[in-house]
């Protein structure tokens, strides 16, 4: 069995209150081999032959039953995981301070223009690049002190979730990647 990477959108912050302790109870309830949680912020892995397309759906539906309201989840392979490590187009700006380097990942695609847009926000040192689908933003002040983090929203960018590098690689070493 293999793992799976899921990450919840939009979760313990503006209102939406989602304990880890019941996240793993769900994953349990939908019979998600050994569930574990890192930080507060949306973030479990399982142990799950499941496609991701497949077990997103699943999590959704059990999260929507035990919460009452939907919650977007993006769920990646250790392939899928370690592709998205690897491709990282600024390392040598997470080797330098993790916590400024913003990862997107997508429910889908990147919006239309997105990346031009958030491009066009950027001040000073701040870079945007998107490869394979997933959206890289190296914010030079802190990701809480740019705009253009601020502006990667779905409304710009489409569907996803932001973690930053350091919280890529703690998931990581969590899923055996």
């Amino acid at each position: 069995m293999s793992h799976r990477i899921c990450l919840l959108r939009g979760v313990n912050v503006g209102g939406v209150k989602v304990l880890m302790t019941e996240l793993k109870t769900v994953a349990d309830t939908l019979g998600l081999a050994n569930p574990r949680t890192l930080l507060a912020s949306g973030n479990l892995v399982v142990d799950s032959d499941a496609e991701p397309l497949d077990l997103e759906a699943r999590l959704e539906a059990g999260i929507a039953a035990r919460f009452g309201r939907p919650i977007e989840i993006m769920v990646r392979t250790p392939d899928q995981w370690a592709a998205l490590i690897a491709a990282n187009p600024f390392p040598q700006q997470a080797v330098t301070d993790g916590s400024r380097l913003l990862v997107m990942v997508m429910k889908a695609r990147l919006a239309d223009g997105a990346l031009e847009t958030l491009q066009g926000l950027a001040v000073g040192d701040e870079r945007a690049a998107a490869v394979d689908g997933t959206l890289y933003l190296w914010c030079a002040d802190g990701i809480g002190r740019s705009r253009m983090a601020e502006k990667a929203v779905p409304r710009l960018t489409g569907v996803g979730t932001g973690r930053n590098w350091n919280t890529v690689l703690r998931l990581a070493a969590l899923a055996c990647v």
